[in-house]
This record gives structure tokens, sequence and C-alpha cells, in this order.
């Protein structure tokens, strides 16, 4: 195939070469045109010898005067315009995949959100996918104090539509049916000489057995293997010997540390564990009873398999150990005293994170969890104790975004993620009643920021539907940081510990605050006051609530 440079055209066919403009004039002659004799002309070879596709594309044509010459489009250029589509094309689907993998639910939800608008009169009333990898957070065009009037219509929507409605108890045989395998393994009654919940399980292993080769903690993570590897060694020391059979000593807490994330659970639990009468599991955080028994490590990563209350157990086997120590001495034995050593469990996911009911429980009608952690807690241990840290929720919040979110933090970020929260809890409340939405897998999954942690009425108020008012001691952040010797004292009398040498009691006072807040977050300065101003409004409703649950005004958090 040629071209004519000339006339810029194909000279296959032959009859395209007459449109050509030079050969169309009314004297033409093909004989004496010298375009058309072939002088000048310059034929290019692309089927003997290779060419360059740019060599093709930069050829021009003069003088295209008609419309025919505007159609005169080379193959190349044809080419290279239907090649950069398809590269376009493969792109944009790769993008798109790639940021839905990221936010991919395991099965949809029941509930419904609407998109977000700026102007909550714009909403939209459709309801977006309920899977969270459809959700896509709007992009705001803020002018930051301007912003406020509309949000504030949000709240106040939310605020309307605010009901402390008292839940049902489910009774203990239902328990029973949706976990028999902890009951089979938690026995009803407890060692009368320990103070704390302790019981002897037969041990059918041999000394060449692992006791802790299943036990999930120590298969997931490598950090605690170095504590089951010490646990191993010691076993079979601390085992019973009765009657030809083998015993170990089986003890669960005594008291729980249940609450919240960034209010202090930390610092608490560091100067516990300096009492000499108290323990805790080998490891801080179990999570057991809010995630791991359901086998859950991270709903973007899906479920692994349940941690089994056997896993959980083995938790406490160096606390059991020491218990056991007590229990064997002569003081014991002879004269009928009891171990006064208590185990702790601290795990700031226990008050409030029922996220996984909807994967395993079947869905109530009003989309409210048949079943909480507590009504479990509650199954065994009737008499625990427990203890919570609370703290400004408008700061806990802000703090818990500054510990939690990976890149480009700023107090104007945080302000869009606040508005955009907003958006999606008004959305439900719409439609659910207020448990319904706080304890909504999905919304809260979608939600840049965890507004509804510091929702603290909301749970207490479920946990006083299972546990006595004199079993729970609500403690505030603020109070504990101003006089921490005096927070301490009332923990100790709560759980009714023994008395402190001067020496021991510095020891727990005096030591330096635990996990607080990385210079790098310090630097970034604290939130806009239109911010917490939106906060404040969002959160008042709920603190007097709490206020007025637990006698005290300073849960309004006025001061801060």
């Amino acid at each position: 195939m040629r071209y004519c440079i000339n006339c810029c055209i194909h000279l296959l066919p032959n009859d395209l070469h007459r449109q050509c403009f030079r050969c169309r004039g009314p004297d033409h002659n093909n004989q004496k045109c010298p375009v058309c004799r072939g002088e000048n002309k310059i034929p290019l070879y692309t089927d003997s010898k290779q060419m360059k596709w740019l060599a093709v594309l930069e050829v021009r044509t003069d003088h295209c005067e008609s419309w025919n010459g505007f159609f005169c489009l080379r193959k190349g250029k044809l080419c290279s315009l239907m090649f950069g589509l398809i590269i376009m094309t493969l792109v944009m689907v790769s993008y798109i995949l790639t940021g839905a993998k990221h936010g991919l639910l395991l099965i949809p939800s029941p509930f419904h959100y609407g998109a977000f608008a700026s102007n909550p009169s714009l909403m939209d009333n459709e309801s977006l996918s309920d899977m969270k990898d459809y959700y896509q957070p709007s992009k705001m065009n803020i002018s930051y104090v301007k912003d406020y009037p509309s949000i504030k219509l949000i709240i106040d929507t939310i605020t309307s539509k605010i009901e402390f409605i008292t839940r049902q108890r489910p009774d203990l045989e239902e328990l029973r049916k949706q976990e028999p395998h902890m009951f089979s393994v938690i026995p009803n009654k407890f060692l009368p000489n320990s103070k704390n919940p302790c019981w002897y399980e037969e041990y059918h292993g041999n000394t060449t057995m692992d006791p802790y080769a299943t036990n999930s903690y120590a298969l997931y993570s490598k950090r605690f293997r170095i504590i089951f590897d010490y646990l191993r060694k010691v076993f079979w020391n601390h085992l019973y010997h009765y009657k030809d059979k083998h015993y170990r000593l089986r003890c669960l807490p005594h008291f729980y540390i249940i609450g919240q994330p960034k209010c202090g659970t930390t610092d608490l639990y560091d100067r516990l564990r300096l009492h000499p009468d108290v323990r805790f599991s080998a490891i801080k955080e179990p999570h057991w009873w809010t995630r791991k028994r359901f086998g859950i490590i991270r709903l973007r990563d899906g479920f692994h398999d349940r941690y089994p209350v056997e896993d959980y157990l083995d938790l406490f086997d160096l606390a059991a150990h020491q218990i056991q120590s007590v229990l064997q001495s002569d003081a014991v034995k002879e004269h009928g005293k009891r171990s006064n050593i208590i185990i702790g469990e601290a795990s700031a996911s226990t008050m409030w994170d029922n996220n996984a009911w909807i994967f395993f429980y079947d869905n109530s009608t009003e989309g409210e969890p048949p079943f909480l952690i507590q009504d479990f807690i509650h199954a065994f241990q009737p008499n625990a104790k427990l203890i919570i840290m609370l703290r400004d929720p408008v700061e806990r919040l802000y703090s818990d975004y500054l510990y939690f979110a990976s890149a480009n933090k700023s107090a104007e970020d945080f302000h869009e993620k606040v508005a955009e929260s907003l958006q999606l809890f008004e959305s439900c409340v719409l439609d659910f009643s207020l448990r319904a939405c706080v304890y909504n897998n999905t919304l809260n999954n979608a939600m840049p920021v965890r507004l509804q942690v510091g929702l603290y009425v909301v749970y207490l108020l479920d946990w006083l539907t299972v546990f006595n008012k004199d079993q729970i001691l609500v403690l505030r952040l603020e109070d504990h940081a101003s006089n921490m010797r005096y927070t301490m004292h009332m923990v100790f009398q709560f759980l009714d510990l023994g008395p402190l040498s001067e020496k021991q009691e510095a020891l727990i006072t005096k030591s330096p605050a635990s996990n607080t807040r990385r210079p790098e977050d310090r630097s970034l300065g604290p939130m806009l006051p239109t911010t917490k101003a939106i906060l404040r409004d969002f959160y008042r409703p709920f603190n007097t609530k709490l206020a007025q649950v637990l006698f005290d005004d300073a849960f309004l958090w006025k001061r801060t």
C-alpha cells in the first residue's frame, strides 16, 4: 500500500485519488498534472519495510477545503484513538474494583441510608445500597462556620427521634440455645474458698501433649507466643492430682474494665496491675466477648474460626497458678481462709461493641440485637463487677480520630468526617430505633468517625437491665487525671481490696500516665470551634440522660 504525500490520501483504490482537489480543476489533464504523472510523489511502502507509526501519523493534508477532505481520517489516528479509549476504560474499571474491594462487607444489612448532602432539605430520600462497598462519602465544599446552621438541622432531627426504651432481657434457656458449648464448659458454681470465680476441670492429656497447641491467640498472634511458651513449661507442675486423675484450675475474671476507648482504660489497667491482690489476663485486651468468640479479626478481612471459650480461659492460667498456690497453702487448708487474689480483664470494646450479632443471631423485626454481651456474662457471673471510665464524648471522639486515622489528619478533615457521620446517623434514626442504629454494624463501619461510641447512656442503660447499679462503677477521666489518688481509692473500695502501705500506694498513684497522646498528634492542635459546637449539640441530650441516671451533673461535661 502506497501513500501520496502531495494528495495525502490512499492511492488504493484509484477512485479516491480522483477526489483530490488538485486533480479536480476544470482544466485538469491527467497526463499534464505533475501530481498524477508521479512527479514529486514519494511512495512509502509499509508492506515491504517496517515503518514507525509516528511517521505515518505526521502526514498532513494541505488546503482541505471540502467536507470530503474533512473525513479523510487516517487509519493510524483511528487506531490510536481506539487504543487510548481502551486504556482509559481499563484504568477506570481497575480503580473502581480496587476501591470497592477495601470496603467489602460479607452480607447485606437491613438498613438503608440516604445520600449525603450539605443541605438537609436537598437530601435524596431514595436509599443507597446497604453494602459499604457501594458507599461513597461525598466531597463537601464546606465553609466551616457557615456549615453550622445546616448541620444543626440534622442534629435537631436526631434529637427529636431520641427515645430511651428499656430492652427486654432474654430468657436463660434462649441463651443456652445460642451458646451450648460455652454453657457446657463453665459451671454453675465456683470454689467457695476463692474470692475469684474458679473451678477445677479434669485434664485428659499427658505430659507429652501441648495443652496450648490449638489456642487461637497463640496461633494468630506472634506477640503472644512467648507467653504461651512459658505456660507450656510450667503447665504440668500446676496440675492437681487426685485419685489417679489430673485437674487444672480454671478461672474467669472477678471484674471487667469494659469501656470506653480513649477514656483512660489503659492507665487504669496499668495502675491496678501494681496492686498485690490483682492479676489480669495474659494479654491486656482479649476482646473475646465482643469479637473473638465470633471469630472476627477484622471485618474487612472476613471471619476467622471462632475462638472457643477454652482459648479465653487459657489467658487466665498464669493467675490461676498463683491462686492455686494459695489454695494449697497450709494457711488455707488448716484455718479455712480463702484466697483474696482477684483477676481482671480490660477490653475497651466490651461495653459497646455488639456489631457481630447480625452475622450470628436471627434478625429481630425492629433491627435490634436479640442478645447482647452482658446477657451472657450475667448468665455465668451474676455477681461480676464492672468498671467504666468515661470522658467528655466530644474530646473522646477527636482523640479517637487522631489515634486511629492513618493519614491526612487535620482539624478540617475531622470536621468533614463529623458532618458525614451525622448525616448517616440521621438517615438511620429516621427509619429505625435509637438502639437499632447504635448497634448497626453497617452504619458503624460506614461512618468515618465513631460517633456512636460516645453515646454512653445508651449502652449503660442496657447493662443496667441485666446488672444491678451497685455492681457498676462509673468514673470520669477528668477526675482521674486531676485527683488520681481519689479515683484509685474508689476502685480499691469497689473491688473490696485490702489496704496498701504508703510505698505501695505511692507506686500506684504517682507513676506517669499511660497511653497519652502522641507528639505528632499534639502538633495538629485542637478541633475547630465550629466542630466542637456541633458535637456539643449532638451529645447534649445523651449527656443529660447520663447525668440523670448517675445522679451526677459532672457527666454533663459543662466545664470541659
